[in-house]
């Protein structure tokens, strides 16, 4: 049975992907991403219709097309008041001196929005989980975070949709850079942390509710070592600023800051939902926002070369597409593609998914293996 080597590339640019020399890993940054374009959504039915001219333009400025067939069907969808999903990606772009056109998605969440139940359910994806890419020119196995550095929106839909089973045709990202500034233009955040710690110049009391300013709010989602549950655990936190920014955003305060929250928008996230498709969204699936329900995709720890991974079991991959394919009022399907493949020959050479070890060894086989 042959594997990938550790010196063989890829024949495209994901090559800069394979794993490295093991060094200690850099303070995790702030990887968040909000429900923005709803938060612009409801901000717009907020404030009225002498604003309307001033979010269309803002709107239609974060604009980037992936697929216009496939996102022509939302229109359908949403005078149908269907339930939705959206992807919604956190990426390391502008932030910290970072330059890249795209960056890592560091936060990856499928939002489904279903108005006949009046919820949005969040569903986080580790950005270490290791999925194939869909769209490479070459076979290209890796972590999951790499896909929208290496082929943008459309690579991150069709990967991740790929990886848990479930249509994703709509996305929305928004940079790191901007989402300090986006904070601010709201006003701010109000939390309740989870748990104590300091970070970034900040302390945060578990229990204690506090509000949070741009800066804070950046500290508060990007501390990831002192919490028990790691990446999971902030990613919980990260879910915590999401309604946060949703809340602060309809709040009348928020009135005074509105120019700025749409400069903040316009010039820091994008997105292929159209002015038109948000409104509809605003105006038949608002009531959603109300209750706002939090899952996440439970990977198992490992190593891929020197890169420490995580690994969804496919039995975890069925629980998640199972439970986001109920919400979209769809019929489950077996989970069944390149990462259950994986992990059927991993298991066969010894990689224990059901009583997980630390320090466990994930091979990537190559297509021709079985």
């Amino acid at each position: 049975m042959s594997k990938h080597s550790q010196t063989e590339q890829p024949q495209d640019q994901a090559t800069s992907y394979l794993p490295k020399k093991r060094r200690p890993k850099k303070k995790p940054v702030f990887k968040i991403v909000g429900l923005i374009i709803l938060a612009l959504l409801l901000a717009l039915g907020a404030y009225g219709l002498h604003l309307y001219q001033q979010t269309k333009s803002a709107a239609e400025k974060t604009y980037s097309s992936v697929n216009k067939v496939k996102e022509a069907a939302l229109t359908s969808k949403v005078a149908s008041q269907d339930p939705i999903s959206i992807l919604l990606l956190g990426t390391d772009t502008g932030a910290e001196g970072r330059t890249e056109v795209n960056g890592n998605s560091d936060t990856i969440i499928i939002v489904t929005v279903n108005p006949k139940n009046k919820r949005t359910t969040m569903t986080s994806i580790p950005r270490d989980t290791m999925a194939q890419m869909v769209g490479t020119s070459s076979y290209n196995f890796r972590k999951i975070n790499a896909a929208y550095d290496i082929g943008g929106a459309k690579m991150a839909l069709n990967s991740v949709s790929k990886l848990v089973n479930v249509p994703l045709t709509n996305y929305v990202s928004v940079n790191m850079g901007g989402l300090e500034k986006i904070v601010k233009a709201v006003g701010g955040v109000d939390v309740t942390p989870t748990l104590t710690f300091s970070y970034g110049g900040y302390h945060f009391t578990k229990g204690k509710k506090i509000h949070l300013n741009g800066k804070a709010a950046l500290a508060y989602s990007r501390m990831r070592h002192e919490d028990p549950q790691g990446d999971y655990g902030r990613q919980a936190r990260q879910r915590q600023i999401i309604e946060a920014i949703i809340k602060s955003a309809v709040s009348t305060g928020t009135l005074t800051n509105f120019q700025s929250f749409l400069d903040s928008i316009s010039n820091n996230v994008t997105t292929n939902l159209t002015f038109d498709q948000m409104v509809a969204i605003f105006k038949d699936y608002r009531g959603a926002a109300k209750k706002i329900k939090s899952d996440h995709l439970q990977g198992i720890s490992g190593w891929w070369g020197s890169a420490s991974i995580q690994v969804a079991s496919t039995t975890e991959l069925q629980r998640v597409s199972d439970n986001i394919r109920s919400e979209l009022g769809l019929a489950k399907e077996t989970v069944s593609n390149e990462t259950t493949r994986q992990n059927t020959l991993n298991a066969a050479y010894g990689f224990n998914f059901d009583h997980p070890m630390t320090e466990q060894n994930f091979t990537v086989f190559s297509q021709s293996d079985n």
